[in-house]
């Protein structure tokens, strides 16, 4: 073989390996950045949707509170007038705004420890059950959560109709009681305890069967090694059970505030559409504001005040995901 001769060229494109990683890879070519981008590349569209079904009639509500809208204005497509802060002015200082926003606290906080108190027996009595038993359990929240809001009301406006109300004729079998033709809903206590019943049996299922999950990671010997060292039942569930519990126990409490503090639905439909100025919470206030009075500007700025509440409640939600690591 001539010493002169040019060495043979190899096709094959030149490779490295990568110390660290033990990985190949050809000569010259960068690791492409798509698996960096492919998570929000797959979130994009859900972003894209919510800002379009969400984001413009945000944005369009936070402009009509700063505005006059009137029913000219409506029909005839004309621009509404700029006020700046007058519809907030209005509403800050009209005691009867304050309140609604009194009897939506009050409604809220003691819907939500009803919730919570009576899901929280539910877990437990279900995690003490045999699995049958507990299987039955199950099913019965499951066919009370799939329920629409609309039958349950009307479930429930039966129940304590005046004339043919089954809980009336209850409670007239008691010795000295007479409950014939009683209409609960004359007295706001009587109607909101009525109302607070149908918001607690709408979001039962979803408390009890969600502090169910979280006392399933629960090692029963940790219980019953409390037991052995003398520890009362209530000294278990303080020491043992709830720390355990108290995550999720704070995350579906402010869960059910959240939703607990824009009720609509459940008062609406109890009181026919027609809801009296004692059943007002601030979904409802905002809503006769912007349709029945044809005050739609006022109507914006109730619901926006309304939103704002709510972000607070949203943040509280946020940071205990974070406290609980479930968002990096």
């Amino acid at each position: 073989m001539s010493a002169d001769r040019a060495p043979r060229t190899d096709p094959r494109p030149r490779t490295s390996t990568n110390i660290s990683t033990g990985r190949r890879h050809s000569g010259g070519r960068r690791p492409t950045r798509l698996p960096h981008l492919l998570p929000y590349l797959l979130i994009a569209p859900t972003l894209i949707a919510l800002a379009l079904v969400l984001g413009y009639p945000l944005v369009d509500m936070v402009t009509l509170a700063f505005r006059n809208m009137t029913r000219r204005e409506l029909f005839s497509g004309a621009t509404p007038p700029w006020v700046g802060l007058d519809q907030y002015r209005t509403i800050l200082s009209d005691g009867f705004f304050w309140t609604v926003v009194a009897r939506t606290a009050l409604f809220t906080v003691v819907s939500t420890a009803l919730t919570m108190g009576v899901g929280l027996g539910t877990a437990l009595l279900m995690r003490r059950t045999s699995p049958w038993v507990r299987a039955v359990m199950a099913a019965v929240l499951i066919a009370v959560w799939a329920m629409p809001v609309m039958v349950a009301s009307a479930i429930f406006r039966w129940l304590f109709d005046a004339d043919y109300g089954i809980v009336n004729w209850l409670l007239s079998t008691l010795p000295g009681a007479d409950f014939a033709k009683h209409n609960w809903f004359t007295d706001p206590w009587q109607g909101f305890a009525v109302i607070t019943a149908v918001v607690v049996w709408g979001a039962l299922p979803f408390a009890a069967i969600t502090l169910h999950a979280a006392l399933a990671q629960l090692p029963a010997e940790l219980e019953e090694a409390a037991v052995l060292d003398g520890a009362s039942p209530a000294q278990v569930f303080r020491h043992i059970t709830f720390p355990v519990l108290k995550p999720t126990f704070v995350m579906v409490t402010t869960l059910m505030t959240i939703w607990n503090f824009g009720v609509f639905n459940q008062i609406w439909l109890m009181r026919g559409g027609q809801p009296e100025r004692e059943y007002y919470l601030l979904g409802v206030y905002s809503f006769i504001e912007s349709f029945a009075v044809n005050r739609y500007s006022t109507g914006a700025a109730i619901a926006l005040v309304t939103v704002v509440l709510l972000l607070a409640g949203s943040v509280v939600y946020l940071r205990q995901m974070l406290r609980t690591g479930e968002v990096e």
